[in-house]
């Protein structure tokens, strides 16, 4: 741990409780989206595989919903086939975004009945569906803003995702540039939220707290914010939650807020094994990512000492690196996934480091801030 990521001290420490929350790993994240088809296009150039599929065909009315893989990632872009829909005031609201983050748990039954005994408000009883491919639990709980917690218990099935969904054959013309799993989730929450929703994911999941940033650590000539990372008990479950703080000008957290109409996950960080392959590929396809001032690279090699990767490649490239008592991380953030300003995406890779690349902060806001002031919005 560095001495500039402030760990918890007795006085601001959560009482450590059992873990009584069990969670496995991140099951499924769901998106609601405009336009689904056209989003699975997205995600294929971050090399994800369609594998299921549900929709007017598999006699889904309600909406158009396509599961894709990569690793142990799983997505779902879903899209309404009415305007009355729930889906569609959502995308009206907010435009493209996260609207499920789902668990893989035990026993759904208890995880929801734990959670809503500790003030979580239900959004969907324990239930089941079944096919031919086996038995699917599920419940879920509301978190910030519209988003949702569901717990999911896929033990007893076998299908391509859940029923009501079919398999699809193999897309070969789609190519995996090496994401393995989720690492960490952000949630952006209004000023004077964030401890709120800290107290609400321990008292409610039994979640600790990690680390805790404040605006002396993260912040620019012109903005800041703070934030706090919430983990569950076996380390598997990061909820990184930021809030925006006072500063002379509009935080990036503050323009999120703004232009998704209200609290949302920020970004989603993949991990891989190769970051300079993983980015290579990418830039390839014409992915955009933020940089930062060439001058960061200059004090890269005195700062983080040696590494086993290029330092020309990591410059060439643009990505991040930051160091721990643990080891050292790289790290790159994408631009925007759509036109509103709002959630982006972070390519990860560890190295050891159990942090989350606290030294990068500056520099990576100052590029935001320059993105931020092409919009006008700085």
């Amino acid at each position: 741990m560095t001495t500039r990521e402030m760990p918890l001290t007795d006085e601001r420490a959560i009482d450590q409780e059992d873990d009584f929350l069990k969670i496995n790993a991140i099951d499924h994240i769901e998106f609601w989206v405009g336009n689904a088809k056209q989003s699975v296009f997205f995600w294929k150039t971050w090399g994800f595989k369609p594998v299921a599929y549900s929709g007017l065909e598999t006699g889904n009315r309600r909406c158009a919903s396509w599961v894709l893989e990569q690793g142990q990632i799983r997505f779902v872009l879903s899209s309404p086939y009415s305007p009355h829909d729930e889906m569609a005031a959502h995308h009206l609201l907010h435009g493209d975004g996260v609207k499920v983050i789902a668990m893989e748990v035990d026993d759904v039954e208890a995880a929801w009945r734990e959670t809503t005994a500790r003030g979580a408000k239900s959004v969907q009883a324990p239930a089941e569906q079944n096919d031919d491919r086996g038995l699917l639990r599920t419940a879920a709980i509301a978190t910030y803003g519209q988003t949702v917690h569901q717990f999911v218990d896929r033990s007893d099935y076998v299908g391509a995702f859940k029923p009501g969904y079919k398999p699809l054959s193999e897309d070969k013309n789609v190519k995996p540039v090496g994401f393995a799993a989720v690492d960490h989730i952000v949630g952006n929450v209004e000023l004077g939220k964030m401890n709120y929703w800290v107290n609400w994911y321990h008292r409610v999941m039994g979640f600790r707290q990690i680390v805790h940033y404040d605006d002396t650590v993260i912040h620019t000539e012109y903005s800041a914010l703070m934030s706090k990372v919430m983990g569950n008990g076996n380390g598997r479950i990061k909820f990184p939650i930021n809030e925006p703080a006072e500063g002379r000008k509009k935080s990036q957290i503050e323009e999120y807020l703004d232009y998704y109409t209200g609290p949302g996950v920020q970004h989603i960080a993949l991990i891989t094994g190769d970051i300079i392959g993983t980015v290579r590929e990418l830039r390839s396809r014409g992915l955009e990512f933020l940089r930062v001032p060439q001058s960061y690279y200059d004090t890269l090699p005195d700062r983080i000492g040696p590494i086993k990767e290029k330092y020309d490649d990591i410059a060439e490239l643009g990505i991040l690196a930051d160091r721990d008592d643990e080891g050292y991380l790289l790290q790159i953030f994408s631009r925007p996934i759509q036109d509103r300003p709002t959630m982006f995406m972070e390519v990860i890779q560890r190295r050891g480091a159990r942090g989350f690349g606290v030294g990068n902060f500056k520099a990576l806001f100052e590029s935001i801030e320059i993105e931020q002031g092409k919009r006008g919005n700085l």
